[in-house]
């Protein structure tokens, strides 16, 4: 009795996140006829939960007739998920796939202002690499991976030549080069920074659709030539997908 009593708890769980899950950035707003055709639960069903989901704060009425959006007890909990996020953390599973697929570095930095800090990194095994390390800084506008970041701050011309003080990199060139990230997607650096290094990075976004950061493969221009780094290129891009996706981006907004 007792294990059919909790077996039955667990499908009641199991229907109510059903229920809130139906709620898309599209649907915010559903009636209960819209939320029977998503979910395969009887009338009955699914009024009980709605009505404890009411209850709890998950949901709120609204209308004549009446229909259902999600309510304040699911903006505490995205609140405290956003508070102890652990980015580097989160991304811990995209990064390992692109350096098991790569044999190659593989960074993640977020922005600070006019430079990128470097939050996670998983050196190449391969004896011939570049790596920095966690923690390492550099000036935003130099490197694939700062300017994939920078292409999408929407910075003003004036922030855009207060960033290139001091670097060598003309206002123009700047623009010309973030214009082409934006186009394409992706940056990419050759002997930048270091002698005989090939970097190609691209950004991720977070749910409100602001860049949230970069993600760098880095390697020597003997192993990354053309054909490679079009291959890593294009797993990059699927993967800062997967990684936006799992940051709330595509939730609320379409992606510009």
């Amino acid at each position: 009795m007792v294990t059919t009593d909790k077996s039955e708890n667990v499908r009641a769980v199991g229907r109510a996140l059903e229920i809130l899950l139906a709620f898309t950035a599209q649907d915010f707003e559903l009636s209960a006829a819209e939320l029977l055709k998503r979910v395969e639960l009887s009338r009955p069903t699914l009024y009980r939960l709605i009505y404890t989901l009411e209850e709890q704060g998950f949901l709120v009425s609204v209308g004549e007739p009446q229909r259902f959006r999600l309510g304040p007890a699911v903006a505490r909990l995205a609140h405290v998920w956003t508070s102890s996020l652990d980015l580097a953390a989160v991304a811990e599973p995209v990064l390992r796939r692109i350096w098991q697929a790569t044999g190659e570095t593989v960074a993640l930095f977020l922005p600070q202002r006019e430079m990128r800090l470097c939050v996670a990194e998983l050196p190449s095994p391969q004896p011939l690499n570049f790596k920095r390390g966690v923690g390492y800084t550099e000036r935003i506008v130099r490197g694939a991976t700062g300017r994939a970041i920078l292409a999408y701050m929407q910075a003003s011309a004036d922030e855009l030549q207060s960033f290139t003080q001091g670097t060598g990199i003309g206002l123009k060139e700047l623009e010309a080069d973030l214009a082409q990230t934006r186009k394409r997607g992706w940056a990419s650096s050759h002997s930048e920074l270091i002698p005989g290094a090939v970097a190609v990075a691209v950004p991720f976004f977070d749910r409100n659709a602001a860049v949230a950061g970069s993600i760098g493969v880095f390697g020597p221009e003997v192993r990354l030539d053309s054909a490679r780094l079009k291959q890593i290129t294009k797993l990059l891009l699927a993967e800062s997908h997967e990684l936006s996706a799992m940051l709330g981006y595509g939730s609320t907004s379409a992606k510009s």
